[in-house]
């Protein structure tokens, strides 16, 4: 047998058939969510509506993830770490020339490809915490330390960290803190060290809140007091800025077990048909209202259940890795797919604020989905060449 069919049947398939379930059922959910945006006039002919339109884009998006996938799974993992370094930098060179963008969400065209580089930062950034936390020991003991251990994640989380929140994108920058409280917890960085940076954390709330957020998001001080009067019952704008809040979390709330059915129409109760979903954002931040309205409590349950799944799948990965490096790539990956799921999901039932989040492989994101399905290559990489380059001890004579 070749080393190439090898790799490809040593792949863990159940990760690759739960996240091409995710990204099929993304397909049809992008096509009910889309339904209300505009799309190219020579377009009308070829494509019915919008939802077809933007569904067969979603679905290039998805072929071109899919190279990119088991390209970088049948690739040993500990090879792609060395991108680390020249990726980080361009990234943050990306994310500079974005916060001189003029549109709202600071995207950049590249070669005809406009995109968000927070991404990229995220993605970067998890491949050098990974190469240095398990190699800078070796040039000195010293880095091997925990206080050494926690500059390291530090510095390298909160470069990309700042510049995101200084875009204004705090969902976005949310996601570091999962993943930064991930990779000191499997680096070893000792309980007692975390305990007493979480004790800080908690103190430095207030000052969070109050002082550094105002000064570098204008919306994250509005939507998370916002979001505090509607917990708390308290009168707010339905028609203004709660407007986003209040109709998909109601939506989300009416839909029952069943929910009103799959691209279903204002006669059957939907408030997406009516665009009270906000209709410009349906198909990306605001799925999971679409989801929760159109296949109720059982449809969302079952997206949650195949979220679990590939995670899970990914922690028993992480438990089979033989160096730390893989354990902190997969485990990291785990922790950013996870927040972005929270996030998303949690928006839209009010359990957080509004943060404008993209939910993986469902969401219609682009170079988002890009991203997630080589995070995901990543994590299959790690399973695949988890025995490559490991000693193995010498028979007993």
């Amino acid at each position: 047998m070749t080393p190439f069919l090898r790799k490809l049947l040593g792949m863990n398939w159940v990760l690759v058939l739960v996240m091409y379930g995710l990204l099929i059922f993304g397909l049809f959910m992008v096509q009910s969510a889309a339904r209300h945006l505009s799309y190219p006039t020579a377009m009308h002919e070829k494509f019915a509506t919008p939802g077809l339109y933007y569904a067969n884009l979603d679905k290039r998006w998805i072929a071109i993830g899919s190279v990119v996938f088991f390209g970088t799974a049948l690739v040993n993992y500990r090879w792609i770490r060395w991108l680390a370094i020249p990726v980080y930098l361009v990234s943050l060179v990306l994310m500079v020339v974005g916060l001189k963008s003029q549109t709202t969400v600071h995207q950049i065209t590249l070669a005809g490809l406009t995109f968000q580089p927070t991404q990229l930062g995220i993605c970067s950034g998890l491949l050098m915490i990974a190469w240095l936390v398990q190699d800078l020991p070796k040039v000195h003991r010293i880095f091997g330390t925990p206080l050494a251990k926690v500059g390291i994640i530090g510095i390298l989380a909160v470069i990309p960290f700042a510049l995101v929140m200084k875009m204004g994108d705090m969902g976005s920058s949310l996601v570091w803190i999962p993943v930064v409280c991930v990779a000191l917890l499997i680096s070893g960085v000792p309980f007692r060290y975390l305990s007493f940076m979480a004790f800080i954390g908690i103190g430095l709330l207030p000052l969070v809140n109050y002082v550094a957020l105002p000064l570098v998001s204008k919306r994250g001080p509005p939507r998370i007091k916002l979001w505090l009067q509607m917990v708390q019952g308290q009168e707010v704008d339905k028609n203004g800025d709660a407007y986003a809040p209040y109709y998909v979390s109601m939506a989300i709330g009416k839909a029952g077990w069943k929910g009103t059915g799959w691209n279903a129409t204002a006669a059957q109760g939907s408030l997406h048909a009516r665009k009270l979903i906000p209709f410009e954002t349906a198909h990306d931040d605001y799925i999971f209202g679409v989801i929760g309205e159109e296949l109720g409590f059982r449809g969302s349950l079952l997206l949650i259940m195949a979220f679990t799944v590939l995670l899970i799948q990914c922690l028993f990965i992480a438990f089979y890795s033989r160096d730390m490096s893989g354990r902190l790539i997969v485990c990291m990956i785990v922790a950013m797919f996870f927040a972005h799921v929270f996030e998303n999901i949690g928006m839209d039932v009010l359990l957080l604020p509004i943060t404008g989040i993209p939910m993986p492989l469902v969401s219609y994101s682009g170079t988002f989905m890009i991203i997630c399905m080589f995070l995901l290559g990543l994590v299959q990489s790690v399973w695949i060449h988890r025995n490559e380059g490991i000693e193995e001890p010498a028979e007993a004579a």
